[in-house]
């Protein structure tokens, strides 16, 4: 009976040493700084830093990510709550997302004992089975695997990375809902069994299974798209563990319960459909993947070598595979350029058919393989996203720890072998994880000694090259008597040189020299006005030009005005530049020149790129009111008004409305924007 599963005191005092573990190994990395998409969504994003908590602040905060379409509102809204209660301190950050890995540690706790108590049902309805375990050990055993998965040196970056908060708060609901599904299908197979005396349990526990499918997705969608894979992870748990029948002993004679069939059409076959739907139109466009060094094909033949790397990434992690930037990775152009690449595919096939296989014989390990596929679901096949990143792994990694802890456990009264070695390798493989993950963590805590080592294990990649001279610029505080001054050349112009590397570097050397007032290499500008040229800017392309405008913006540096247009006119002359970067140029022209009428020319065109982005048209309607464009003012603060939910841009309205009402000359012509 599910009653059987109370809380067990050994197991909890496991579940509270590992917790324990977790904050000491995790500990010197909270001293750490922000890096890399760190400043784009905390330190430079203004909208999670409001000066006070109200309704519109809050939504402005919600609302202000740009990692992401869909904004991430919940996510954003944490970073807010950490500002507000902290300011914009990174420890308190970090030690934030270090609760948030703890909570996911205890309700993998939680699941694991579910899960286990479901296949010990499977395992007594089976008499081939080989080994069948005692109710006394699921605690326990699930108090392992929540060590383990906790100590995890893949793990890293869900926690320390501040931004990846967003995965690991993102997950606390997908651990949250599979908690619910399986229970309320636990019940049902009690109830089943005990219909007489309640009757009405069925129709109960269903309604709790829907509640688990539908709200905690909805809800950990809104801190990453990623908690949408929760009906696929719950329909591989209902098809290994319970065979979506609810009979109270399972047989392939019971029935299945329809209900759970029509559940998951709708809430996964039906909304699969529709995303496919959305999705594809889109991705099979050429110029979706203009900002990528890859197209659909080498993505898909990529991801097979990655998705079978990160299983070695997982268990054995070697300290040039966890370097964080991966942007050296060698693309895969075709099915045997690398060879690796068809035996990836290969391997690949050979996991999934493992995990169909051993669904009746082993379904934990089944189960465990199953779900670390389907972890990379969204982020290693179709969508264009950048193809390797540590903390895609958060949730496949439990698949993975499925795999392998409950049998190392060894704590089944029957036909076990190799007992003490068995349980002598798991304490190995923790505590080893354990060690490596207090290592990384505390060249994590200093800002300099992290950008070294992510230099040293990764001297290939551009981004690792890069975030070392940055982090010797920010050391350095632009004093040309600083120890630190002379180290920031050689890193940054060795990432402009490595095959790949975004214009980062080059605009990291004209920043740096321009600050102190040094001489600015014509190779630099030549170096950044190539790559704009060969290619579609990316996003680490855009923020490099948007770094530059805004220093000369605040007077700290002196930039030439040829270079920069003949930089801004390459990466314009692109088929559809982004809004952000023809914002950018709008800034800079109306900063920097007296073509005032290119510039308010831009500025609409950003306006007409992103509509629904109310930055673009406080500029072009501040602008029109300066230039006494009454139409063009009214029209953006209609806009405004339409864009202000919750009273997020009161201010920013009120301060337009105040300006058109005291242009002093209404009939003044703005000027011609041809």
């Amino acid at each position: 009976m599910i009653h059987a599963l109370k809380r067990d005191r050994y197991a909890w005092a496991v579940v509270l040493l590992a917790a324990a573990l977790t904050i000491f190994i995790y500990w010197k990395g909270l001293y750490g700084s922000f890096v890399f998409d760190d400043f784009p969504n905390i330190v430079d994003n203004k909208g999670v830093q409001p000066a006070t908590a109200t309704v519109g602040t809050l939504v402005n905060a919600a609302l202000s990510s740009p990692s992401s379409d869909f904004k991430r509102p919940l996510a954003s809204l944490s970073f807010a709550t950490n500002f507000l209660l902290t300011g914009l301190d990174p420890f308190w950050m970090k030690f934030t997302n270090v609760i948030l890995h703890l909570v996911n540690g205890i309700l993998l706790f939680l699941l694991g004992r579910r899960l286990i108590y479901a296949e010990g049902m499977l395992r007594a309805s089976d008499q081939a089975s080989p080994a069948k375990l005692t109710v006394n050990h699921v605690s326990l055993i699930a108090a392992f695997l929540a060590t383990a998965w906790l100590v995890l040196p893949i793990n890293l970056t869900a926690v320390l990375y501040t931004v990846q908060r967003m995965e690991s708060l993102a997950n606390i609901f997908v651990l949250l809902g599979l908690n619910l599904y399986v229970s309320a299908r636990l019940h049902m197979r009690d109830a089943a069994g005990d219909n007489a005396k309640s009757p009405s349990a069925p129709r109960r526990w269903i309604f709790l299974a829907i509640f688990a499918l539908t709200i905690p997705t909805a809800i950990g969608i809104l801190a990453k798209e990623t908690a949408a894979l929760l009906p696929l992870y719950a329909l591989l748990a209902e098809w290994v563990l319970f065979d979506f029948r609810t009979a109270s002993t399972p047989s392939t004679s019971a029935p299945r319960d329809r209900r759970i069939l029509t559940l998951f059409a709708l809430v996964l076959v039906l909304p699969m459909l529709v995303g496919v739907a959305i999705v594809v139109p889109n991705i099979i466009k050429p110029a979706t993947w203009a900002v990528r060094d890859f197209n659909l094909p080498e993505r898909l033949l990529s991801e097979a070598r990655i998705v079978l790397d990160y299983v070695q990434w997982i268990f054995i992690p070697r300290s040039n595979d966890l370097s964080f930037y991966h942007d050296d990775f060698i693309i895969s152009k075709g099915i045997f350029t690398p060879w690796t690449t068809a035996a990836s595919i290969v391997l690949l096939a050979a996991m999934l058919v493992m995990g169909l296989l051993l669904r009746k014989r082993h379904p934990l390990i089944g189960l465990g393989v199953l779900w670390y596929l389907a972890g990379h679901v969204l982020t290693a096949t179709i969508i264009p996203l950048e193809l390797i990143y540590e903390h895609r792994n958060y949730f496949s990694s439990i698949g993975a720890m499925l795999v392998v802890v409950p049998g190392l456990c060894a704590l089944s009264r029957q036909n076990e072998h190799f007992v003490v070695a068995r349980r002598t390798g798991l304490a190995a493989l923790i505590l080893i994880w354990a060690a490596t993950t207090w290592l990384t963590a505390s060249a994590w805590g200093s800002p300099i000694g992290l950008a070294e080592e992510l230099a040293l294990r990764a001297p290939e990649s551009p981004r690792a090259q890069y975030e070392l001279g940055r982090t010797y610029i920010i050391a350095s505080k632009y004093e040309p008597s600083s120890p630190f001054a002379p180290l920031v050349y050689p890193p940054l112009e060795r990432a402009a040189k490595l095959p790949g590397s975004s214009i980062l570097p080059e605009q990291a050397l004209v920043f740096f020299n321009s600050r102190m007032k040094l001489p600015l290499q014509q190779s630099w500008w030549d170096s950044m006005i190539g790559k704009l040229a060969a290619h579609r800017p990316t996003i680490q392309d855009e923020s490099s030009l948007i770094a530059l405008v805004q220093c000369e913006s605040d007077d700290r540096c002196d930039l030439p005005e040829e270079p920069m247009t003949r930089a801004f006119a390459s990466a314009l002359a692109h088929p559809q530049p982004s809004a952000r970067l023809l914002a950018t140029y709008a800034d800079y022209i109306w900063m920097s020149t007296s073509d005032v009428a290119t510039a308010y020319r831009y500025a609409r065109l950003a306006v007409d790129a992103a509509p629904a982005e109310p930055a673009y048209r406080v500029t072009l309607g501040r602008w029109a009111v300066s230039l006494g464009d009454t139409p063009e003012a009214t029209r953006q603060l209609a806009a405004l008004r339409h864009l202000n939910y919750g009273g997020r841009l009161d201010q920013d309205v009120a301060t337009l409305a105040h300006a058109i009402d005291h242009i002093h000359d209404p009939k003044q012509q703005p000027p011609d924007d041809e």
